[in-house]
């Protein structure tokens, strides 16, 4: 009995893991939809008023590109490529960059980065303060970390299970022959 209950917590963690994993993957792509053509947005942080090159390949009828970042536009069929310049309104922070190639339909994530605030050099400035990361993303994790973490937490509850169902010496002295009622 003590066997099924370890296997089953181990096949659990091991069934938690396995369907975090390609979560994981894709957060740290910043890569979501359902697509069967592929799909790159270069480089992936920029600036309001810069451009960036959008690529595109196995897709056999032209390709909508849409994103708050700019205009929408389209990359005619037979063409891999277009370029896009970021609005100067353009909102700072993670922005989505959806491909759309008929039904299917993918999206990147294109960073905007703030601009910088124009200083007065007639004052001093300290240069303190948070340093700040992508704005919400899964930036810096991968995939082993995450494993790791999650091999830790099934460790824990499988720790808890069993000390909260360990039976003391008292207890087996109270019950001769285990005869349960």
């Amino acid at each position: 009995m003590r066997a099924i209950r370890l296997a089953s917590v181990a096949l659990l963690g091991a069934g938690a893991l396995a369907l975090a994993a390609p979560a994981a993957v894709a957060a740290q792509s910043g890569e979501r939809g359902t697509h069967s053509f592929g799909f790159k947005v270069s480089p992936t942080t920029v600036a309001a008023g810069d451009d960036v090159t959008l690529d595109v390949w196995g897709c056999e009828t032209e390709v909508k590109v849409f994103s708050a970042a700019f205009d929408p536009m389209v990359i005619p069929k037979g063409e891999n490529s277009a370029t896009a310049t970021v609005g100067w309104d353009a909102e700072p922070g993670v922005q989505e960059v959806t491909f759309q190639c008929g039904k299917d339909y993918g999206t990147k994530d294109l960073t905007v980065e703030a601009e910088e605030p124009v200083r007065d050099e007639s004052r001093t400035y300290a240069d303190k303060g948070v340093k700040a990361g992508a704005g919400g993303t899964f930036a810096g994790f991968d995939v082993g970390d995450i494993g790791l973490g999650l091999a830790l937490v099934a460790g824990s509850v499988g720790a808890a299970y069993h000390w909260s169902h360990r039976r003391t010496a008292d207890e087996d002295s109270n019950c001769p022959g285990h005869n349960w009622r």
